[in-house]
């Protein structure tokens, strides 16, 4: 069992997940496919919302044609040290779209307030990254963890921007 967490604390999930075209007229409901399935179910229209899941290391442009069709874009993180899908969020941002960004992957909850400020709206932990850190620690973790990696959002130097500028000095 997954756990998503907001801003608001710990949140139910109301998409399913449905891996091929085959498939969707099995779902009821809002629906979560991968880029392979994004067309079908788009012309299918059976479910709604449609949300889109796809790998951290996604081009946009692939997004693109899908960002004004889609209710909820999912980032596939493959470990906590992966941090490509934070700057896809960036991006996604950037190119317009204005649904929900979910971050779905073993994220910890030091990184909860870096998700949000890159563009994320919640976080879909998996069942044994759930069990390590229940969403009161998340919540925690928000409001305690102030410094960004991320440059360009944030007040003050970034993290990177601090370690730079203590090799100079």
């Amino acid at each position: 069992m997954t756990m998503l967490i907001t801003q608001g604390g710990e949140a139910a999930d109301a998409y399913a997940r449905v891996e091929t075209a085959a498939d969707l007229s099995l779902a009821s409901g809002p629906i979560l496919v991968p880029l392979t399935v994004v067309e079908a179910a788009l012309a299918d229209r059976r479910n709604a919302p449609i949300g889109l899941i796809v790998s951290n290391d996604t081009p946009v442009f692939a997004l693109e044609p899908y960002l004004g069709s889609v209710d909820l874009i999912a980032v596939a993180f493959p470990s906590f040290s992966d941090g490509r899908g934070l700057s896809l969020a960036r991006r996604l941002r950037r190119a317009g779209f204005s649904g929900t960004l979910r971050a779905s992957g073993p994220l910890i909850a030091d990184q909860f307030a870096e998700a949000l400020a890159c563009g994320f709206d919640e976080v879909e932990l998996p069942e044994p990254s759930a069990a390590r850190q229940p969403a009161a620690q998340w919540e925690a973790a928000r409001t305690i963890v102030r410094d960004h990696y991320q440059t360009g959002y944030g007040t003050g130097d970034s993290i990177l921007q601090k370690r730079l500028a203590a090799r100079k000095g």
